[in-house]
């Protein structure tokens, strides 16, 4: 299908009103020398400074420039998600506004998405300008992220990527779940999934957002695990795991009863069944069992009717529908 531009760059940005001139500058020099058809759109996440102020100052120079606002920071996520869903382009670029991503690598970007070899490219940092305390649990996710997910990347939570038009309109990312775009692209279907090195330029201003909230990041790959496989069967897995739990207890419940009628028909000493562990043992994993199975039957009856829809409270826009 024809789209209207060739290129939509979305910048997810909170407090970052000195670097948003000269970023936006340079994407600018960018697209016109390759000669590409463009729209820049900068979503502020509820900053406090005055970035929205310098958003509408740079679209009145330039009307490639558009912008949404959030009330308030709902998170990169939320962003993202919001500039995917205005993006226009063939092509949607993700960079982050702090200016270590680099926008020379866009045209190579690309050319590697609409050539139709990837849904999806990721970029790199290989040579890294950032302090221990980023780059450790960097790799040490990123090396999880490869275990689970079986996607051979490096750098899973880099800004900086490359998707066709249909993988940002059919994907949903919400909470924290940024960092594994590829791999809820993957289970959606897009599974062209590439790589590439890409430039990391050290912070020229402010200050880095990151702290050590990305040690939670393991839950959010488990979450997308778990909804990506059984959010349209959770039966599947809660009625699986009912049933065996019902009856690992009927089994021990059949074994305690046939324990004392045994040593009824045999004269020997009998025991009350409640004085036995395994009575309360069977006892526990038939409740489990039953409560695992209706909780599959009614996230089962949740999904049939319910739809994921995420809304963020947009106060402004500028050239964006």
């Amino acid at each position: 299908m024809p789209y209207e531009l060739n290129i939509s760059v979305v910048v997810p940005l909170y407090n970052e009103e000195e670097s948003l001139p000269e970023l936006c500058d340079w994407i600018s020099r960018v697209m016109q020398t390759h000669g590409f058809t463009y729209e820049i759109i900068l979503v502020d996440d509820g900053s406090q400074d005055t970035s929205w102020e310098v958003v509408q100052q740079l679209s009145l120079t330039n009307p490639s420039i558009k912008g949404i606002r959030f009330n308030r920071n709902f998170g990169k996520s939320a962003a993202l998600n919001t500039g995917f869903k205005a993006a226009k382009g063939e092509v949607v670029i993700s960079m982050d506004a702090d200016l270590q991503d680099s926008p020379d690598e866009i045209p190579a970007l690309y050319e590697m998405i609409h050539s139709g070899q990837y849904h999806m490219v990721s970029g790199w940092k290989k040579k890294r300008h950032d302090p221990l305390g980023k780059t450790l649990p960097s790799k040490f996710f990123n090396r999880i992220t490869r275990i689970i997910s079986g996607i051979k990347l490096h750098d899973f939570n880099c800004g900086l990527k490359a998707y066709h038009n249909r993988v940002v309109k059919n994907i949903h990312v919400y909470g924290e779940m940024h960092r594994y775009i590829p791999v809820i692209a993957k289970w959606n279907g897009f599974a062209k999934i590439g790589e590439k090195v890409v430039e990391h330029r050290a912070r020229k201003y402010g200050y880095t957002k990151f702290g050590f909230t990305r040690i939670v990041g393991l839950l959010d790959l488990l979450s997308i695990t778990f909804v990506s496989k059984f959010k349209r069967k959770p039966m599947h897995f809660f009625g699986t795991l009912g049933t065996l739990s019902f009856f690992a207890g009927l089994l021990i419940t059949m074994f305690v009863i046939g324990d004392k009628l045994y040593r009824q028909y045999n004269a020997m000493e009998v025991r009350d069944a409640t004085d036995q562990p395994l009575f309360f043992l069977a006892l526990v994993a038939l409740i489990i069992g039953v409560q695992l199975f209706l909780t599959g039957f009614l996230a089962e009856m949740m999904a049939m009717k319910s739809q994921s829809s995420n809304e963020y409270l947009v106060v402004e826009k500028i050239g964006v529908e």
